[in-house]
């Protein structure tokens, strides 16, 4: 992409985004992003009530009594996001593409923060780690991101979101609010994905095209596998062959659910063909009355 197109692409990315963290967040971003992250104080004596994940078990070990570790709310946050680059998410057959979707939500979501003065930082990743932002604060810094979201070309082919879990656990020791980005086509390997839910907020947002489930009755057509990049015709007259992608799809989402509720991280899905708006609203108004996890 040319530098003055992909200028032009941040200007109008951020004067929407502005306008809708403005007008829809309005009264909100505080409660969306304020005391949502906690850090470790101290350990005090455990008390019916307590919740037993608390428990820190060397001090109870050595000490021969229960005892519970003590957080408190930061009063300042990191907000990472992490983006999948992959092939796949230049999918898109109604609306916007995935990635083009995965920008916009990074938009309003870095301008929600930018409001609090929270930092921001950046991974942007496909077969591996592309791409590392640190967290900073700012409106040049944002823009930054930006740019480099809508950017970035993938060195690498394939997905592989394992590697990415594990470059945000060596690189973000700070407990953050941790948004990913993705259409988890290659879910995280389940340990790792459920160490990354303990020691971060992490909220996942789930991109869908309608053509990720449901194949219309339209013929003969060549299908790409863009990971891959191979090609296939398939005959998607044949109602077996409908089914059959369906229950995959269904299977597919049974598992990426499964693994979300492994790592007891918040999660929502976000299509092409709709608005994300109320989703998003709902999402954080879950999140404004239910405390830490939605």
């Amino acid at each position: 992409m040319q530098t003055a197109d992909l200028l032009r692409k941040v200007r109008r990315l951020e004067i929407r985004s502005r306008h809708l963290v403005e007008d829809l967040f309005s009264g909100q971003t505080e409660s969306i992003f304020k005391g949502r992250g906690v850090e470790f104080e101290e350990v005090r004596p455990y008390v019916p009530g307590d919740e037993v994940r608390d428990i820190d078990w060397n001090v109870t070990a050595r000490l021969g009594a229960p005892y519970v570790k003590r957080f408190v709310e930061e009063r300042e946050l990191t907000v990472m996001l992490v983006v999948d680059v992959s092939r796949s998410m230049r999918f898109g057959t109604a609306g916007a593409e995935k990635r083009e979707l995965a920008a916009e939500l990074c938009a309003v979501l870095g301008f929600a923060a930018l409001r609090n003065n929270d930092r921001v930082g950046l991974v942007l990743a496909g077969g591996r780690v592309e791409h590392f932002v640190p967290p900073s604060r700012g409106r040049t810094h944002l823009l930054r991101l930006l740019r480099d979201v809508l950017g970035v070309v993938p060195q690498s082919g394939g997905t592989r979101l394992t590697e990415a879990v594990r470059f945000v656990l060596r690189t973000t020791r700070r407990r953050s609010l941790l948004f990913w980005i993705s259409d988890f086509e290659d879910p995280p390997a389940a340990r790792d994905w459920r160490v990354l839910g303990r020691r971060h907020d992490l909220n996942v947002m789930v991109l869908r095209d309608p053509r990720d489930e449901v194949l219309p009755a339209v013929g003969w057509v060549e299908l790409e596998d863009l990971e891959r990049g191979t090609r296939t015709l398939v005959d998607t007259s044949n109602a077996k062959v409908r089914q059959e992608y369906q229950r995959e799809a269904k299977e597919r989402r049974r598992a990426l659910e499964q693994s979300f509720s492994g790592a007891r991280c918040s999660w929502l899905e976000l299509r092409t063909e709709r608005s994300y708006l109320p989703v998003l609203m709902r999402y954080f108004s879950r999140r404004r009355h239910r405390g830490h996890k939605a």
